[in-house]
């Protein structure tokens, strides 16, 4: 099946006792066992719920994958995949991740005996270099938060694998109707199903996906273990919204386009970052491997002028974090999503103070550049 069918269509996609269409919300903790002893397919919801199983099969089946796993946040999904390592374990991560992330790993999980190592994960030398004897995995982002930079997910796969390290890739950006990491040797994909997959800022969801069968039960019993599951009314509603991802993906896609063309043109421009930006290293990695370069543009205002100001001048597109909804919003990284990064580090890696990240919306087009320009004319 093509995209859109199996977005609608994929995983279990009706109820079978009754026909309908909609995968109904089942709200029951628990389930009536007949057997004592037995194996029944639904004992209690934290181990499993119908609604959820629907759209784990789901997204499982739109990344390639053999078992989905859906969790109350991105992070909660994260926090699960990463527990699969030991302490004394070695992960390479890349240097230009979701805040939230960096915080995990260097405010939690190191307290708890892992080791990480930030490298650009678009330089494949450094990647291998960066190889410990005690390297179990490579974690990374493609596109990246905020800076949009692209990695080769063939060839780093490729080198994970002659190391023997799992590669984990955070999909969020470009989502499986652009980009499905599995198919280019990724071992574990992890979403923040609340951007893109849900669509509306109506739920936080977080999911992970895997193309091996025994990492599927060893994510499995980390889900149920430590329960950070979706309960079935967010379940529902992430399943609906990944009904008409390719839809709105398209309506994304060509209104960052317009943006970024207009962005192009804007004197009070310093930087931008988007993936389609012919010319870049980025853009021949995106093409290689995306079927699109997605609704996120991130850029840099000239020195000296206020990125507050600009963000605070907006009308119609809303100062607020998160992203993939269908309105746009924007936000300010070194301020809000990674502010939680010392401001060194941030620096180190690109994030400057005046860089503007915005998701660009599905709302009509010459309505987001008329609030940019004014936005603009306002510094």
């Amino acid at each position: 099946m093509k995209f859109d069918t199996a977005s609608i269509h994929g995983g279990i996609s009706e109820d079978k006792d009754t026909g309908a269409v909609s995968v109904p919300i089942y709200q029951s903790s628990t389930f009536h066992q007949h057997v004592l002893g037995g194996e029944p397919k639904w004992e209690y919801a934290r181990t499993g719920n119908p609604t959820r199983n629907a759209v784990e099969k789901l997204i499982a089946d739109l990344e390639g994958g053999v078992a989905g796993f859906a969790f109350a946040s991105g992070s909660a999904a994260i926090h699960a995949v990463l527990s699969l390592f030991s302490q004394g374990d070695h992960i390479i991560v890349g240097n230009d991740v979701y805040g939230g992330t960096f915080r995990l790993l260097n405010q939690v999980l190191v307290r708890q005996g892992l080791t990480f190592t930030a490298v650009d994960t678009r330089d494949i030398n450094a990647v291998t270099a960066a190889v410990q004897a005690n390297t179990k995995a490579l974690y990374l982002e493609t596109p990246t938060n905020p800076l949009l930079h692209v990695s080769d997910l063939k060839a780093l796969s490729a080198i994970a694998k002659a190391h023997n390290l799992l590669t984990i890739v955070d999909n969020t950006f470009a989502t499986p109707y652009n980009q499905r990491p599995l198919e280019l040797g990724a071992d574990i994909v992890v979403h923040s199903a609340s951007k893109y997959l849900g669509g509306h800022s109506d739920l936080v969801a977080g999911l992970a996906v895997t193309n091996d069968a025994e990492l599927g039960e060893r994510i499995g019993f980390l889900q149920n273990s430590i329960g950070a599951i979706l309960g079935p009314q967010d379940s529902w509603l992430l399943q609906r919204g990944i009904k008409t991802l390719g839809v709105r993906m398209r309506a994304h896609e060509a209104n960052a386009k317009a943006v970024y063309a207009y962005l192009k043109k804007q004197p009070k421009v310093a930087t931008i970052y988007y993936p389609g930006q012919p010319g870049t290293k980025d853009y021949e990695t995106a093409k290689a491997q995306m079927d699109g370069f997605g609704g996120m543009i991130s850029f840099e205002l000239q020195a000296g002028l206020d990125a507050k100001k600009f963000v605070e001048s907006l009308h119609l597109i809303a100062l607020a974090e998160s992203l993939g909804s269908l309105e746009s919003l924007i936000e300010v990284p070194a301020v809000m999503t990674h502010g939680s990064i010392p401001r060194e580090i941030r620096l180190a890696n690109g994030i400057q103070d005046e860089l503007i990240r915005l998701s660009i919306g599905l709302e009509d087009i010459t309505d987001l550049i008329a609030d940019l320009d004014q936005a603009f004319v306002a510094l």
